[in-house]
């Protein structure tokens, strides 16, 4: 895809676009509502500019509109996928809608090592079903960092992680772009089973939430990029969030964090610096580089962690 520049800043590459006229514009000219991104010349002011909204859009929209309508194919996407999972390991678990199991779940959940279960089960504390085929460890089985992000626990697991994609994922991917945001949530999400393994590596961990976690990361750093404030929305439900992974028995609030960690950093290596302000156009090599570092280092530190380095 060739690169589009702003229409009234020929100098600056963007991704975002007018709902109105479809003209290509930068964050300096966009106001942001809930029906969608506006140039100067169809908000209504020539020059003015808008926090950026971290309210769900509105439900009602016209056809044709561009992504700010809530759209958001790959958010869309997404949440497809996971909910596809979920079914398939609720069919092959037999255990009704909160109860997933079967060979595929088994095979993506992470855990980090068998050994602390394989003696529960040898001492006829747990039974031999919940012991996963593998581990990392032991089993070197190191795609279970990503796939374990696509499993999910119950039917609340996954209907609660699917609002939050939605409500956060389909703007965030409309600010960033197809590209980045693929690449913010699946690093994220492994960003996010690294902090999982850090806290209990062996306790078997499953669940889209560091993924999710990269995604409001990158919501805080594009509103304070935006309005220059870090008290805003954004990190009021950041706070929420994390607070509730602490008080909830039986959440990886270690895969909280390192999703968020992971988001921030990924949004931060995305930006183009202007004049002191970020623009956020095509991938370029340093959002690449952020990529591959986090995604690397993800690996890296859940490697250590399992081999007793760390």
């Amino acid at each position: 895809m060739e690169p589009r520049y702003c229409y009234r800043h020929p100098d600056r590459e963007t991704g975002l676009s007018c709902s109105d006229c479809g003209r290509p514009i930068c964050a300096d000219c966009a106001t942001f509502a809930p029906v969608g991104i506006r140039c100067p010349d169809h908000a209504g002011a020539q020059g003015g500019k808008k926090p950026l909204q971290i309210k769900p859009p509105k439900v009602h929209r016209a056809q044709g509109m561009s992504l700010a309508t809530g759209s958001a194919p790959v958010t869309k996407a997404l949440i497809g996928i996971n909910l596809a999972v979920y079914l398939i390991t609720i069919a092959q678990g037999g255990g009704g809608l909160s109860n997933p199991g079967g060979s595929l779940y088994n095979r993506w959940v992470l855990i980090g090592s068998n050994a602390v279960m394989t003696q529960a089960v040898n001492a006829g504390i747990l039974p031999a079903s919940l012991l996963p085929s593998g581990d990392l460890a032991q089993s070197h089985e190191w795609w279970r960092l990503a796939t374990s992000m696509f499993l999910h626990g119950s039917i609340l697991h996954i209907g609660f992680n699917m609002y939050v994609l939605w409500w956060a994922g389909s703007q965030v991917e409309e600010y960033l772009g197809k590209a980045r945001y693929i690449g913010l949530y699946l690093v994220s999400g492994l960003a996010g089973a690294a902090g999982a393994v850090i806290q209990t590596p062996f306790t078997p961990v499953v669940g889209a939430s560091g993924a999710i976690f990269g995604i409001l990361g990158a919501m805080l750093i594009l509103e304070w990029q935006f309005t220059g404030r870090l008290t805003g929305q954004a990190m009021t439900l950041v706070v929420i969030n994390l607070v509730l992974g602490f008080v909830i028995p039986n959440v990886s609030w270690g895969g909280h964090i390192g999703g968020l960690i992971g988001g921030i950093l990924i949004t931060l290596s995305y930006a183009h610096w202007r004049g002191g302000r970020a623009q956020y156009g095509q991938l370029g090599l340093s959002g690449i580089v952020g990529l591959v570092a986090v995604g690397v280092g993800s690996v890296a530190i859940a490697y250590f962690k399992v081999r007793g380095y760390a």
